[in-house]
C-alpha cells in the first residue's frame, strides 16, 4: 500500500478547493484512506493518519472513528505518537463517552514516566477533559507532582489540581499541604497557576477561605505584587513596560476575595493598591487592565475613604480614554459605586454628562443610567436640562427610559411646581408617544394638587396641542384640563405668563378636532369627549352645541364612546338637574403612601415611587384569550403583568399546575365559583381619579416582612388597610436582586385558601435590575371578610443568565395586624 500524504499537502490540498462539495469530496476520499489504513493495523503512519483526521476536526468534519488510535497512540512508546494522541484525546473524547475510562492506567504510567515532557502531555490531558472517575483515581498522582521541584512540572500539576478541584470538590484538603511553598517560588509561571488554584479554593470553600486568611497569605500576595511594581525591565516578563501584567492581575482578583468583609486582610492591602494605583503606566491597554482590576479589589474590600477616592478618579480618567470598551466599563463601575460613594461619583459629572453624546450605544444607555443616578435636590435643574437635550436627540429605544427617569426625577427633587410642569410637558411634548401608562394620571394629579397653577397649565397645554394630535399622552392631559379648568382659559386670568385671548367656540373646536383625528386612539376620543360635556357646566354660550356634539356619538361605532354619549345625553334629557354636581371641579387628590411617605428607590438610573395609584381604567378591557389556571381557581382575576383585566365570575377547574402551586394551602373540596373582590374602582367619567384616599393611615405601624429571599431574588412585603372596606388588606410587593446580571421577563403569582379572595394589579416593569440598584413593586389586595390568619402560596418565573427559572414558596409569617 502507498504511503499516506503528509498533513502538509492534505492543508494544500483541501485549500485549492474552489467550492464546499469540491472540499467535501477530498475530505470523504481521505478519510476512506485512513479508514483503510486503521483496518490494517498500520503502525508506521498511524500517527501521521490521526494527525490528518484532527485538522478534519476542526473544519468541522466528523473524526470520531479515529478515536481508538488516538489510544494506541497513547500507548506507544515514542514520544511523537504520545504528543498525537494525547492532542487527539483532547480534541476527540470528553467524560460523556466512556472511551475516555480505558486510557486512564496509561495516564497514571505517564505521570510517573521518567521524562518530564511525557508526564506534561498527561497532566495537561487529565486537567483538559478528565471526569470526575479519572479524577478520584489520579488526584494522588497530580498531588505528588504539585510537590516536585520542577518548575515545569509544578505549573501544568497546579491547573491540573484546579480540574480535580472543580470536578471532585471534596478532594480539596488533600492539595492544601501542598499549596504551603507555591507562592515561595520564584518561576513566574508557577507562580501564576498557584494563584489560580488558591482563587479556585477560596472561591468553592468558605473553611479554605478562613483558613487562607489564618496562615497570613496576604502578606505573602502583597510582597509578591510589591516586587512585581518594584522590579526592573525583564524582557522574559515584560508586557508594553509592565512586568507580567498577567500575574498582577490574577494577584488583585486573590486579594479581593481575601479582603471581602475582612477588615485586617483589608488594612493589610490598602498600601499595596495604593503603590498600584498610582505607580502602574496608563498609556497602554495594559496598564488599564491592572487599574481596572485595582479599582474592583478597592471597591469590594473594606478600603479606607481616600483609597475609595482614588478608584473613582481611575475610572473618572477611564472615561476621557479614546477606547469604547475602556469608557464602558469606567460607566459601568461608576453605576455600581455611586451608592456608596455618590459625592466622589458627583465630581464626573460632567464628564458622564458628555458620554451621553457618544455615538455608541451601550454607552449612552450606561450614561443615561447614571447620570439619573446622580440626580439630587442640588444639581436638579442643570442635570434636567441635559437629559431634556437628551431625550431630543436620542434614539427610539432611549425615550421610554429616559421619560420614565425624568418623571420619576422630577417627583422626587423637583424646586417648584411650576418647573415640575413645565419639565413633564416637555417630555411629553418630545417623547409623548414613548412614556408609561401612568404618566397621565400622574400628571394630572400633579395639575390637580397645583391650585395655583391651574390657569397657566391649561393655557399652556391648549398651546401645546393647537394643530398636532400626534402625542397621545400629551392630548389626553391636555383633553382633562381644558374640561375640568376650560373656564380659566376663557377668562385669560393666567398670571404667570401672558394671557391669550380664547373663545368658547375655539376651545370646542380644538376637542372635535380631537374626536374626529384620525391619529386620535379610543381612550383620547373618551377623554376629549368627556371634557366636553363636563364644559356644559363651565361654558354658558355653547351648551346647545355641546349637546348636539354629544348626541351625534350616541351612535359612533366605537363602543366605549358610545355608552358615553349615550350617559351624557340621559344627563341632558332626564337628569338636567343633577348635571352641575356631577360634573363640578375636581376636588385636591391625595397619594397614598406606603409606610409612611413616598420611598423612591434608584433602578439603574431611574426612580420607582413605591405606592399604589389610581389609575383611569382602559376603555373596553377585554378577557385574556388564555386563562392562567391560578386565576380560574382564584375566581378569574387576571394577573398578565402588562395588563390589568377585569375579574370575572369564572369558576374554578382544578388543574394538576394549579394545585402543585397551592399544595397544602386547604384548597380542596368543592370549586371556588365566588368572583374576584370587587375593590371599588373610580367611574370614568370622572376621568378615574378618585377624591377619597383609597387607604388609611392607621396600617402605618404594619411591619413589612421578607417573604422570599433565594438565588439573589429578595422579594418583600409592605401593607395597607383599605379606607373603604376594612376587610381588605393591600399588600405591595419589592422584588430587588443582588446579583451581577438583570433579570427579565420577571412574573410574580399568587394563591390564598378558599376563605380568601385575591386580586393582582400589574406591575410596575417584567425586568428586576442587577446589584440592587432598583426594584419592581407590584400591588395584591386580599379580600378577607373571617379575619382569618392569613397565607399565601407564591410562584416566582423569570430569565437569569440565560436559564428560565422558576420556584414555589410558602408565606406564613404575616403579621396580625395585617390581618385581624
Amino acid at each position: 500500500m502507498p504511503a499516506p500524504i503528509r498533513l502538509r499537502e492534505l492543508i494544500r490540498t483541501i485549500r485549492t478547493a474552489r467550492t464546499q462539495a469540491e472540499e467535501r469530496e477530498m475530505i470523504q476520499k481521505e478519510c476512506a484512506a485512513i479508514r483503510s489504513s486503521f483496518r490494517e493495523e498500520d503502525n508506521t503512519y498511524r500517527c501521521r493518519n490521526v494527525a490528518k483526521l484532527l485538522y478534519m476536526h476542526m473544519l468541522g468534519y466528523p473524526a470520531h472513528f479515529g478515536q481508538l488510535e488516538c489510544l494506541k497512540l497513547i500507548a506507544s512508546q515514542k514520544f511523537t505518537d504520545k504528543r498525537i494522541g494525547y492532542l487527539g484525546a483532547m480534541l476527540l473524547l470528553d467524560e460523556r463517552q466512556d472511551v475516555h475510562l480505558l486510557m486512564t492506567n496509561c495516564i497514571k504510567n505517564d505521570l510517573n514516566h521518567s521524562t518530564q515532557y511525557v508526564q506534561g502531555l498527561a497532566l495537561c490531558t487529565l486537567g483538559c477533559m478528565g471526569s470526575s472517575e479519572m479524577c478520584r483515581d489520579l488526584a494522588g498522582e497530580v498531588e505528588k507532582l504539585l510537590k516536585t521541584s520542577n518548575s515545569y512540572l509544578r505549573k501544568k500539576a497546579a491547573l491540573c489540581a484546579v480540574h480535580v478541584i472543580r470536578k471532585v470538590p471534596e478532594l480539596m484538603e488533600m492539595f492544601l499541604p501542598a499549596t504551603k511553598n507555591l507562592l515561595n517560588e520564584k518561576n513566574h509561571g508557577v507562580l501564576h497557576t498557584s494563584v489560580v488554584l488558591l482563587t479556585e479554593m477560596c472561591e468553592r470553600s468558605p473553611d479554605m477561605l478562613a483558613h487562607f486568611r489564618k496562615v497570613s497569605l496576604v502578606p505573602q500576595l502583597v510582597r509578591i505584587l510589591k516586587n512585581l511594581i518594584m522590579s526592573g525591565y525583564s524582557p522574559e516578563h515584560d508586557v508594553s513596560g509592565i512586568s507580567d501584567p498577567f500575574l498582577q492581575v490574577r494577584i488583585l482578583r486573590l486579594l479581593r476575595i481575601l479582603g471581602r468583609n475582612d477588615d485586617d486582610s483589608s488594612e493589610a492591602m490598602n498600601d499595596i493598591l495604593a503603590q498600584v494605583a498610582t505607580n502602574t503606566e496608563t498609556s497602554k491597554n495594559v496598564g488599564n487592565a491592572i487599574l481596572y482590576e485595582t479599582v474592583l479589589t478597592i471597591m469590594d474590600i473594606k478600603s479606607e475613604s481616600g483609597l475609595r477616592v482614588l478608584a473613582i478618579n481611575i475610572l473618572g480618567r477611564f472615561l476621557l480614554n479614546n477606547d469604547k470598551n475602556i469608557r464602558y466599563v469606567a460607566l459601568t463601575s461608576l453605576l455600581k459605586t455611586v451608592q456608596t460613594d455618590h459625592n466622589a461619583v458627583q465630581r464626573h459629572r460632567s464628564t458622564i454628562v458628555d458620554c451621553l453624546k457618544d455615538l455608541d450605544v451601550s454607552i449612552k444607555r450606561r450614561a443615561m443610567e447614571l447620570s439619573f443616578a446622580l440626580v439630587n435636590g442640588n444639581n436638579v435643574r442643570g442635570m434636567m436640562k441635559e437629559l431634556l437635550y437628551f431625550l431630543d436627540s436620542c434614539e427610539p429605544e432611549f425615550k421610554a427610559d429616559c421619560a420614565s427617569g425624568i418623571f420619576l426625577a422630577a417627583e422626587k427633587y423637583a424646586p417648584s411646581k411650576r418647573w415640575h410642569i413645565d419639565t413633564i410637558m416637555r417630555v411629553l411634548t418630545t417623547a409623548g408617544s414613548y412614556v408609561r401608562d401612568d404618566a397621565v394620571p400622574n400628571l394630572i394629579q400633579l395639575i390637580t394638587n397645583s391650585v395655583e397653577m391651574h390657569a397657566y397649565t391649561v393655557q399652556r397645554l391648549y398651546k401645546a396641542i393647537l394643530g398636532d394630535y400626534s402625542q397621545q399622552p400629551l392630548v389626553q392631559v391636555a383633553s382633562w384640563c381644558i374640561g375640568e379648568y376650560g373656564d380659566l382659559l376663557v377668562s385669560g386670568q393666567c398670571e404667570e405668563e401672558e394671557p391669550i385671548q380664547v373663545t368658547e367656540d375655539e376651545v370646542l373646536d380644538i376637542l372635535e378636532s380631537v374626536l374626529i383625528s384620525n391619529m386620535s386612539a379610543s381612550v383620547t376620543r373618551g377623554y376629549a369627549l368627556t371634557a366636553i360635556m363636563k364644559l356644559s357646566t363651565r361654558f354658558t354660550c355653547t351648551v346647545n352645541r355641546i349637546k348636539k356634539v354629544v348626541s351625534i356619538y350616541g351612535s359612533s361605532i366605537d363602543v366605549e364612546l358610545q355608552q358615553r354619549a349615550v350617559e351624557y345625553n340621559a344627563l341632558f334629557k332626564k337628569y338636567d338637574h343633577m348635571r352641575p354636581a356631577l360634573l363640578e371641579r375636581m376636588p385636591v387628590m391625595e397619594k397614598a403612601t406606603t409606610n409612611g411617605p413616598t420611598e423612591i428607590v434608584q433602578t439603574n438610573g431611574e426612580t420607582e415611587p413605591a405606592v399604589l395609584e389610581t389609575k383611569p381604567p382602559p376603555s373596553g378591557l377585554q378577557p385574556a384569550s388564555q386563562a392562567n389556571d391560578l386565576l380560574d381557581l382564584l375566581g378569574g382575576s387576571d394577573i398578565t403583568p402588562v395588563i390589568p383585566t377585569a375579574p370575572t365570575s369564572k369558576p374554578a377547574s382544578a388543574g394538576g399546575e394549579l394545585l402543585d402551586l397551592l399544595g397544602d394551602l386547604n384548597l380542596t373540596g368543592s370549586p371556588v365559583s365566588a368572583p374576584a373582590p370587587q375593590i371599588a374602582q373610580p367611574s370614568f367619567l370622572l376621568d378615574g381619579l378618585s377624591s377619597q384616599p383609597l387607604f388609611n393611615d392607621i396600617a402605618a405601624g404594619i411591619p413589612s416582612i421578607t417573604a422570599y429571599n433565594k438565588n439573589g431574588l429578595k422579594i418583600d412585603f409592605t401593607f395597607e388597610r383599605s379606607n373603604t372596606n376594612p376587610s381588605v388588606t393591600v399588600i405591595t410587593i419589592q422584588a430587588s436582586n443582588s446579583t451581577e446580571l438583570d433579570m427579565t421577563d420577571f412574573v410574580f403569582q399568587a394563591a390564598v385558601p378558599k376563605t380568601f379572595q385575591l386580586q393582582l394589579l400589574s406591575p410596575s416593569s417584567s425586568v428586576i435590575p442587577a446589584f440592587n440598584s432598583g426594584t419592581i413593586t407590584q400591588v395584591i389586595k386580599v379580600l378577607n371578610p373571617q379575619k382569618q390568619q392569613l397565607r399565601m402560596r407564591i410562584k416566582l418565573t423569570y430569565n437569569h443568565k440565560g436559564s428560565a427559572m422558576q420556584d414555589l414558596a410558602e408565606v406564613n409569617n404575616f403579621p396580625p395586624q395585617s390581618w385581624q
